[in-house]
């Protein structure tokens, strides 16, 4: 029914774009456009080295600076991102997760020079913060592959944020549990909803046994806890999901925590919209796609985002422009200002097919929640593999509905015929693409900023927090002391290296289940037990997953399949170096390399690969890429010696190692 006042509406949710790119000067630049155009919140995207704790020169960012995201290094680039931006009045989300405390070190110092800068009282000015660090572990190990440090230090470092900023930062969300890739990566509504709520559970547990939280103060924490949710195109499935994770996450913090104020309790979320449906083929059909994915989680007014950033139509093809990013913003100003859905009640509270969806999610997540609370939490079901498998072989099951055309991708496996794009005609084909002398400036600004600084502060902070690492002091102060001396990203996180060491988790591959059509896979076995014997022993595959790009879940796929259709598969996980690659290569004495890139860097880490192969004198074997790669780059890399190039229009994967078995043959003719 209609509120009792014609004139009196719900608040919209907090609207944001996930927006940064080439430096923090451009970045700041784009955020000032989209505010102005009525944007009510920021979204920072930081590019993969400052994701995974590496600064614009090392190895490993080599052609991955300011490609998907904002290069931040230090605290002069998180003014020059802020600059002019008032931070006290802005509701800032940052996606990050294993520097995720460092960065916010950098936002609060930052905070603490504008107050001073104005006049005001720190404290005061720290209490008007609002915003989010995504800031969870768990997941990263699960599909998005930006983790640095092992579980437990990793959580440390989490539990520390909470405690800290519960105590200082009130208004801060301090993790940010988020299901969104878990979907990306396979996930079923009932995974999606039972793997986040195990996260935050371990989350929970770990603050609450570190003691730095008094008893009486826990309902703080709880409601400090915001979750970052996917939402795909199974309109009604994906809103009874969203209500099942707010009735889920009452009960278990009521139930398992004792928190007993309602408002404390209250399941606070925001969303990005599926990317992973979003196609090469056709585009424009994203747009309804995003539009249908937006109503699922703002629909229902129990169970509404409280803030929502939308992808753009072109992401399947490249990094979007502005105008692009407007587009989707624009949507959802359509929605909330010109439509009256802001205006009524829920619309589906008493529907018998919403509360029967809604009861079947919640009785399997409990389910799935009770299997992994056996195992020994998510911790333990990232360690052993349980949670990976259980991930690959969703999605493998979900590949194998769309080559069956069970699942039907309109403009990919049916009603493929089309009109010419006029949208992607003009000569930058609809993307943005990012200068390579970005990179080349990044890089010399580093290294003005460390000639620029007091190195001797430099070296004491870094000093304290490598003795505070080693015991249980809370690790926020000495960050804060590191930020304001101008220590950077790729420091702070080499010193936590050095004490937590690194961690590589299970690829899942090997515990997977495939799929595909048993008749078209049997032909490719039939290939490649014939080319096998031809060369007196089986053909061996090397999947490789080269810089800083952590989407693993293109590489899992063709790393089962290729097992499934005989090959011997090598796949070590994610973020290798190209000399890395070609020394397994080599070891490995391997048929073929197949090159997964997503992030944009494929122009400079497959050259580097092809390099490395020819001096290894491994000119016969052949190097295939796959990943987001617009057909003016996929020439250049053919005429590079890539023998062949896939994008996500080639969805048909046992199609594609029927082409890997070409390549091979043709190489070894």
């Amino acid at each position: 029914m209609p509120y009792p006042s014609d004139d009196k509406r719900d608040r919209p949710w907090l609207m944001r774009t996930y927006a940064g790119h080439s430096s923090p000067a451009e970045s700041n630049a784009l955020y000032r456009r989209n505010l102005a155009k009525g944007q009510t919140g920021l979204s920072v995207a930081f590019d993969l080295p400052t994701q995974t704790g590496y600064d614009p020169d090392a190895e490993l960012a080599r052609g991955e600076v300011g490609k998907v995201g904002v290069p931040v290094a230090h605290i002069g680039d998180v003014r020059a991102l802020f600059d002019g931006i008032p931070l006290e009045k802005m509701n800032t989300s940052m996606t990050i997760n294993a520097p995720a405390m460092y960065l916010l070190a950098l936002y609060l110092s930052v905070a603490d020079e504008h107050a001073e800068a104005a006049g005001l009282d720190k404290a005061a000015l720290r209490a008007e913060l609002a915003g989010t660090t995504q800031n969870d572990i768990i997941k990263e190990y699960l599909s998005r592959g930006t983790y640095v440090f092992p579980p437990a230090p990793s959580l440390r470092l989490i539990t520390d944020m909470i405690a800290y900023t519960v105590a200082e930062v009130p208004k801060w969300n301090p993790i940010n549990v988020c299901s969104y890739h878990l979907q990306e990566a396979g996930a079923t509504p009932v995974q999606e909803v039972a793997f986040a709520m195990c996260t935050a559970i371990a989350v929970l547990d770990a603050v609450r046994e570190s003691g730095q939280v008094p008893e009486d103060k826990f309902g703080d924490v709880v409601a400090r806890i915001s979750f970052f949710v996917n939402a795909g195109v199974r309109f009604v499935e994906e809103l009874c999901k969203l209500r099942a994770f707010g009735q889920l996450w009452d009960e278990i913090t009521l139930e398992r925590y004792g928190v007993q104020d309602p408002k404390q309790r209250r399941f606070r979320y925001g969303v990005q919209v599926n990317s992973l449906g979003l196609t090469e083929a056709q585009p424009e059909n994203n747009v309804y796609r995003i539009l249908l994915e937006m109503l699922a989680v703002t629909a229902s007014r129990d169970a509404r985002a409280r803030a929502v950033q939308l992808p753009a139509w072109n992401e399947a093809l490249g990094l979007p422009r502005a105008w692009d990013q407007q587009w989707s913003l624009r949507m959802q100003q359509v929605l909330a200002f010109e439509s009256d859905l802001l205006e009524y009640d829920d619309l589906f509270a008493g529907s018998t097919v919403v509360e029967a969806k809604v009861e079947q999610i919640k009785q399997g997540a409990r389910a799935e929640i009770a299997h992994i609370l056996e195992l020994g939490g998510a911790v333990a079901a990232v360690e052993s593999g349980y949670l990976k498998s259980a991930l690959v072989s969703s999605l493998a099951r979900r590949r194998r509905r769309i080559e069956s055309g069970e699942d039907v991708v309109v403009g990919v496996n049916k009603f493929t015929e089309t009109e010419p794009n006029p949208l992607v005609a003009g000569a930058d084909g609809g993307i943005l693409t990012v200068d390579p002398a970005v990179e080349e400036a990044a890089k010399a600004a580093i290294r003005e900023w460390r000639a620029g600084r007091d190195n001797a502060a430099v070296e004491d902070a870094l000093t304290g927090l490598r003795d505070a690492a080693k015991t249980d002091r809370n690790l926020m102060e000495p960050s804060l002391q590191c930020a304001r001396v101008g220590v950077t990203v790729g420091e702070w996180a080499g010193v936590l290296r050095e004490v937590f060491g690194e961690y590589r988790p299970p690829t899942g591959v090997a515990g997977a289940s495939g799929g595909g059509n048993e008749s078209e896979l049997s032909a490719v076995r039939a290939r490649v037990r014939a080319l096998g014997e031809a060369l007196g022993r089986p053909l061996k595959f090397l999947v490789g997953k080269p810089g800083l790009d952590g989407h693993s879940n293109g590489a899992e796929q063709i790393a089962v399949r290729a097992r499934d259709a005989g090959f011997e598969v090598v796949y070590s996980g994610i973020r290798l170096t190209p000399g890395q690659i070609v020394a397994a290569a080599v070891q490995e004495d391997v048929d073929v390399v197949g090159l997964s890139v997503l992030s944009g860097s494929h122009l400079s880490v497959v050259p580097e690969v092809l390099e490395g192969l020819r001096s290894a004198g491994l000119d016969d074997v052949p190097v295939v890429v796959g990943g987001i790669i617009p057909e003016a780059d996929a020439a250049t890399l053919r005429a590079a010696g890539v023998a062949r190039v896939f994008t996500p229009k080639d969805f048909a994967i046992t199609d594609v190692l029927g082409e890997i078995v070409e390549a091979i043959e043709q190489a070894r003719a």
